[in-house]
């Protein structure tokens, strides 16, 4: 078989090229720096459905570009989310990305306090002294829990990408975290995963690179 794409590079130029024709005019999003994240969900999830469930703050994105500019750090809620995100594009800025779900003092915290681990790693990363961006694709418990903490005065997120996928509290997490103060780019309903919480990090690191394909 030919294909009449085979290099990399090639394969997701064509493919931005038919996600643009596909969405048209009228149905990418007019905050221009918010349709260039919208066009790389679609992009990892070949799903156009996003096109009319993301949503974000007012300027969610510029303030998220220039935090990542800023050298701000990134926080997730699975080791697939952390593995996905680009460290490379994130460390020329001087920031890292954090997955505490898998430390000890996050499982014994979490079993003494009778609570999921993912609120636990929550309230490790809200220790952290340093400018962060949550990005959470899978836990709900998280997600509130970075709204309850920052209602306290215990953490706060230059961005919160709330976009934990499921059944159980997931859409009551996003209402939670769009009907609060803090800067959001978020998914309505459902949907979401950790794919989806990596592919708006990319987006945001390269259009605080200023690649904007």
């Amino acid at each position: 078989m030919n294909w009449q794409y085979d290099k990399p590079e090639e394969i997701e130029a064509r493919s931005f090229e038919i996600i643009r024709q596909e969405l048209g005019s009228g149905a990418s999003h007019p905050d221009p720096l918010l349709s260039a994240v919208l066009i790389r969900v679609i992009h990892t999830t070949a799903d156009f459905s996003y096109a009319q469930n993301l949503c974000a703050s007012k300027d969610a994105a510029a303030l998220a570009i220039r935090a990542l500019q800023e050298g701000a750090s990134i926080v997730t809620d699975t080791r697939m989310a952390q593995a996905g995100i680009d460290k490379k594009r994130l460390e020329k800025f001087g920031g890292n990305v954090f997955c505490f779900m898998s430390d000890d003092d996050v499982a014994e915290a979490a079993k003494k306090n009778g609570t999921t681990r993912a609120l636990a790693a929550m309230d490790k990363a809200a220790k952290l002294s340093m400018p962060l961006i949550f990005a959470i694709g899978n836990a709900p418990t998280a997600l509130g829990r970075i709204c309850d903490l920052s209602v306290r005065g215990m953490v706060t997120p230059r961005l919160v990408i709330g976009v934990p996928v499921g059944f159980v509290n997931v859409v009551e997490s996003k209402e939670m975290l769009m009907a609060g103060p803090l800067p959001y780019i978020a998914v309505r309903g459902r949907k979401g995963g950790s794919t989806v919480a990596a592919a708006i990090c990319n987006a945001l690191l390269r259009l605080a690179g200023e690649d904007n394909r």
